[in-house]
C-alpha cells in the first residue's frame, strides 16, 4: 500500500470539505467531497431530522410570549413599545396537558396561529430557555467567570457556529453531520445522508459525512448536465471523460472521483424526484422561501426508499431576525412565514404517511434582550424553540420557564436569558430519537460529559 499517497488523498479530501464555497453553485466541492469509511450505527426503518435555522437571533419574547397576568405585566414593562398586546395573544394561548409552576402561561405570536392546532393535537412541543453552554451554569458562576462559557457570546457568526457545532466560527464539523457519520453506511447512497436545502452550514458537515446541497427546484447539475458543448456532443462527452477519468496525479484523481459522484448523484436524485408523488405538495404557501425549501425536503423524503435512505438529516433556514430596529414592523411577518412553512411541511408528512418518522425543530444564533432598545431588541442568549412531528410528545413545555424581567436569576443583563437547557441537551434528545446510542452521544456532542446522564434526554420526542 502507498501510505504517502493514501495520506495525501485523505488530506485533500479534508481540505476540499473545509474550503468549499457556500451554496449550490459548487456542489462537486461542498456537497460531494469524499465519503469516509463505514459508520457504526444501523437502521431498519426510516427517520429524518429537519433543522429549521432562524438566522440573526430570533426574538424569543415575541415568539412564545408571556401571557399570565403577572408575567405579562413584567413583559410589558420591559418592552412597552415593542410588546404584543395581551388582547392579540388571547387567540393563541397555549394550553398544555400539565400546567407550568406558578400558574405561568404562554401564547404563540398571533401570526403563528397556524401552529396552534398542532400544539393542541399533541404534535408540537415548546422547549424553554435553550441556549449555548459548555456546562451547567448559574448566574453567580457567570458573573464570577468561574466556569467555562461559550466563546464570543452574543456574536452572530460564533454563536451560529456554536449552536450548530459546539465550537465557534471555524468549526470543521457540526452535530448534524456527526450524526450523519454514524448512519451514512446504512444508506443506499451515503452522499444523501446530510442534505442542505439552503446552501451550506457547518451543522451538516461531519468527520466523514459531507452535506449534499440541493436547490428548491431540484439538484444542481455539474456543467448544467449538458449533452453538447459548443454544439458538439463529442466535445461534451470528451469533457466528461476528462473530468471523471483516472489520473496518475492524486489531486486530479480525487477531483475526477468527486466529479463522477456529482454527475451520478444528480442523475439518481433527478430520476427519483421525477416519480415523487404530488399528494400534499400544493399545501405549501407561495412567496415563502422557507416553504420552498421544506417542500423540497418533503419531496426528497417521499422518495427516500427509492434513494435507499434509512436515516437523513436536513437543514433549511430563513434570515432577517437581527432586528435591532423595526421589530414590530418586521418580526410578525417573519415568524409567521416560519409557522406557515412548518405547518405545511407537517401536513405534507401526514399526507405522505411519514409524520411519525420526521421530527423538525427550530434553532437560532441566540435569543434577544427582553428589554427593548427603542423599536427593536439586542443580541441575547437563551431562547424558546418549538419541536414538531408525529413522534413528538406535544402539548407540553420542556425545560424551565424563566422569570420575566430585568435583574432576575435568569437575567445576565437587559433581559438576556441565561440558558437553563443547553443546546447539547436539546440536540441529544433529538439524536437519541434518531437512534444515536448513549455511548455515541459524547462523540456527536462533546460537551455531554459535563451533564448528568439523567438530564441528557429531555423527553420531548
Amino acid at each position: 500500500m502507498d501510505f504517502t499517497r493514501d495520506a495525501s488523498r485523505r488530506a485533500f479530501l479534508k481540505r476540499s470539505a473545509a474550503l468549499g464555497v457556500a451554496g449550490v453553485a459548487t456542489p462537486f466541492v461542498t456537497s460531494l467531497a469524499a465519503i469516509g469509511e463505514a459508520a457504526a450505527a444501523t437502521a431498519t426503518d426510516y427517520k429524518a431530522l429537519v433543522c429549521v435555522f432562524l438566522y440573526g437571533g430570533n426574538d424569543y419574547a415575541n415568539t412564545v410570549a408571556a401571557y399570565d397576568a403577572e408575567s405579562y405585566a413584567k413583559y410589558l414593562a420591559a418592552r412597552s413599545n415593542i410588546a404584543l398586546t395581551r388582547e392579540s395573544l388571547a387567540a393563541t394561548v397555549l394550553n398544555p396537558t400539565a400546567g407550568l409552576a406558578g400558574g405561568r402561561q404562554y401564547a404563540l405570536a398571533p401570526t403563528m396561529g397556524s401552529l396552534l392546532p398542532l400544539f393542541d393535537q399533541g404534535r408540537l412541543a415548546v422547549a424553554l430557555n435553550v441556549g449555548t453552554l459548555v456546562q451547567p451554569t448559574t448566574k453567580a458562576q457567570y458573573q464570577a467567570n468561574s466556569v467555562k462559557l461559550p466563546p464570543k457570546l452574543f456574536s452572530h457568526n460564533d454563536q451560529q457556529s456554536y449552536f450548530q457545532a459546539s465550537n465557534p466560527e471555524g468549526a470543521t464539523s457540526g452535530w448534524g453531520g456527526r450524526i450523519g457519520d454514524l448512519f451514512q453506511s446504512g444508506n443506499g447512497a451515503a452522499t444523501l445522508t446530510c442534505i442542505n436545502a439552503s446552501g451550506n452550514a457547518v451543522y451538516l458537515t461531519g468527520k466523514s459525512a459531507v452535506q449534499y446541497a440541493i436547490g428548491t427546484g431540484g439538484p444542481v447539475a455539474l456543467i448544467n448536465n449538458a449533452t453538447s458543448l459548443y454544439g458538439s456532443t463529442t466535445a461534451a462527452s470528451t469533457l466528461r471523460s476528462l473530468m471523471t477519468g483516472s489520473n496518475a496525479n492524486v489531486f486530479a484523481s480525487e477531483h475526477a472521483r468527486v466529479s463522477k459522484r456529482a454527475l451520478d448523484t444528480y442523475a439518481q436524485v433527478s430520476g427519483a424526484l421525477g416519480s415523487a408523488p404530488a399528494t400534499g405538495f400544493p399545501l405549501f404557501p407561495t412567496g415563502n422561501s422557507l416553504a420552498d425549501q421544506l417542500k423540497m425536503v418533503a419531496r426528497l423524503i417521499s422518495v427516500s426508499s427509492e434513494l435507499g435512505a434509512k436515516r437523513q438529516v436536513f437543514f433549511v433556514s430563513i434570515g432577517g431576525f437581527d432586528l435591532h430596529d423595526n421589530l414590530v414592523a418586521q418580526h410578525p411577518a417573519l415568524i409567521g412565514k416560519v409557522a406557515d412553512a412548518m405547518r405545511a411541511f407537517y401536513d405534507t408528512t401526514v399526507a405522505l404517511g411519514v409524520a411519525d418518522k420526521v421530527t423538525s425543530f427550530t434553532a437560532s444564533d441566540f435569543g434577544r434582550t427582553l428589554q427593548s432598545n427603542d423599536d427593536g431588541s439586542d443580541h441575547g442568549w437563551g431562547s424558546h424553540h418549538v419541536v414538531m412531528g408525529g413522534a413528538v410528545r406535544g402539548r407540553r413545555f420542556f425545560g424551565t420557564a424563566p422569570q420575566v424581567g430585568n435583574g432576575t436569576t435568569d437575567d445576565v443583563g437587559q433581559g438576556r436569558l441565561l440558558p437553563t437547557t443547553s443546546v447539547d441537551q436539546y440536540a441529544a434528545t433529538l439524536a437519541s430519537w434518531f437512534g444515536v446510542g448513549n455511548g455515541d452521544l459524547t462523540t456527536v456532542l462533546p460537551n455531554m460529559g459535563n451533564y448528568n446522564a439523567s438530564t441528557w434526554n429531555l423527553g420531548f420526542v
